[in-house]
């Protein structure tokens, strides 16, 4: 029998301090739901103490999930660790993931503590997180440039004190392959209760190597790895889970270990997370780009056609690239409309959201004759956002656009409940239109990206459009989804400028 690999997904957590990935407790549910389906051993589902949204997400998370063990982070300070086990409580396996940083530079200049201190409080989290939970994972903030010898001690420490779990995260993304390795197997020989522990690794991609770092450390003996769908988090982002999952996989001849996620759940789940946060996958990223098992060369398609394995060494269909065989059109009932939504994991809460989402979907049969799962996810995702910020809305909205002329855009917004119109030109409809929102909100902010993505195929697909914005140094996306490409861009504009406007304050830790 192989090992056991430990898949911890951090999407919920991590991948929301992606600036303007920020999440709804709805969505968070949704998103931890898919996970579930997928068979993630560990979701952790946010930081409760930032703010009370993070702590109701990760309550309805707790509640949401059964088959999963639903994980809350914590500094190490009492009053987070409390937090955190409040917002558990109702978890059927809940985690208390707490952390202190070890590196030289973190505890003198950003903590102000001295080593034995830093320890003291490493051991006391610990302590206090096993009042709530037998399930507790330490992790040393900065790992992978803090000092062997220290590390060791608070290892071993943390160890007794009841982690089960001892997380090395490299923090930013410095640690090589071999190095990263090397300091696995140092510290689970160093340490002397390392046996106590399941070792773990948190790698940033900084320098492109997350997912190397993580698997050159479970060929060292790490036996969770964490990271996040898509690559998802802090600046360069984390580890990919789809990357890590596959290469173990598809590598089962080097590895002595195997997850034991399924594998058919990684497609929809990436489609997922993208149409919630706004962040599109590049078309050649592995496993879930769009390019990921397209052959353009004469060759490579004479191959494939010959035997598959000539130049795919895995399915596509292995890991979700399929056509969902039930499609839904105008003539569909409610209850199958209900059954997918289901199947899913998206439950409408009272008969009312119900009846409203499926009149939404029947406005989408009309103008298009197949729906597919990703026009649903777009659907409820596009409906979540309406809901969510509730300031400014889109009434109404003309464009006029020909050859040779100017586009003049005419709009109508609902702003605190009083509508207000107004028109503007521009160089094309798209800018008319948001030149007409801005002579309204005049909101002073800076457009960073502005990004459409076809839901499905066919000219009668949904675009999905996601726009960044940018001011006084804070950066929010918006998004948008509808057939008309240029009510789905007006939507994501008001979308953004709900969030930068009117912006939800959190504060995030960095592990």
């Amino acid at each position: 029998m192989k090992d056991k690999l430990i898949v911890f997904d951090t999407t919920l957590r991590d991948g929301e301090q992606s600036p303007g990935a920020s999440m709804t407790r709805e969505e968070k549910v949704r998103i931890a739901k898919a996970l579930e389906r997928m068979r993630v051993d560990v979701i952790e589902a946010g930081f409760p103490v930032a703010s009370q949204g993070d702590f109701e997400a990760v309550q309805a998370v707790a509640r949401s999930v059964r088959e999963s063990t639903v994980c809350g982070l914590a500094r190490a300070l009492g009053a987070d660790v409390d937090r955190a086990g409040e917002a558990l409580a109702e978890a059927e396996s809940a985690r208390i993931h707490t952390f202190i940083a070890t590196s030289p530079i973190h505890m003198k200049m950003k903590l102000r503590m001295e080593p034995d201190q830093v320890l003291e409080h490493a051991v006391k989290a610990v302590k206090r997180a096993r009042e709530y939970t037998d399930d507790v994972e330490f992790s040393p903030e900065d790992a992978g440039r803090s000092e062997i010898e220290f590390l060791c001690r608070i290892l071993e420490a943390v160890i007794a004190a009841g982690a089960r779990t001892v997380n090395i995260p490299d923090t930013v993304g410095y640690n090589l392959p071999d190095q990263f390795a090397q300091l696995i197997r140092t510290l689970r020989e160093r340490v002397s209760n390392s046996d106590k522990a399941v070792f773990s690794v948190h790698c940033h991609n900084d320098l492109g190597m997350a997912v190397a770092n993580s698997l050159a450390a479970v060929m060292s003996g790490a036996r969770q790895v964490e990271c996040t769908i898509n690559g998802l988090g802090e600046r360069a982002g984390n580890a990919a889970l789809e990357e890590v999952v596959m290469a173990v996989r598809t590598r089962q001849d080097s590895f002595p270990c195997d997850t034991n996620i399924d594998i058919s759940q990684i497609v929809p789940t990436s489609r997922l997370v993208s149409g919630i946060t706004g962040f599109s996958v590049q078309p050649n990223k592995a496993i879930v780009g769009a390019n990921a098992f397209a052959h353009a060369s004469g060759i490579h398609q004479d191959g494939v056609l010959k035997e598959r394995q000539t130049y795919e060494i895995m399915s596509a269909e292995d890991v979700g690239w399929h056509a969902n065989q039930m499609i839904l059109g105008k003539h569909s009932g409610r209850n199958a409309f209900r059954a997918r939504l289901r199947e899913l994991g998206i439950e409408l809460e009272t008969e009312e959201e119900l009846n409203a989402t499926f009149q939404r979907f029947k406005e989408l049969a009309d103008k298009k004759h197949v729906i597919y799962d990703e026009d649903l996810q777009a659907l409820v995702t596009d409906a979540n956002l309406a809901a969510e910020n509730e300031r400014f809305k889109l009434s109404w909205l003309k464009v006029v656009s020909e050859t040779g002329e100017t586009a003049i855009a005419s709009v109508t917004l609902s702003v605190d409940s009083i509508e207000r119109q107004a028109s503007a030109p521009g160089s094309g409809p798209v800018d008319a239109a948001y030149k007409a929102i801005d002579s309204i909100l005049q909101s002073n902010t800076e457009l960073l990206l502005y990004s459409v993505n076809s839901i499905t195929s066919g000219t009668d697909a949904q675009g999905e459009v996601t726009v960044r914005l940018k001011k006084n140094g804070r950066i929010a996306n918006g998004q948008g989804a509808d057939t008309d490409i240029v009510m789905a861009s007006a939507k994501a504009y008001v979308n953004a400028l709900n969030k930068i406007l009117y912006p939800v304050e959190r504060a995030y830790p960095q592990v």
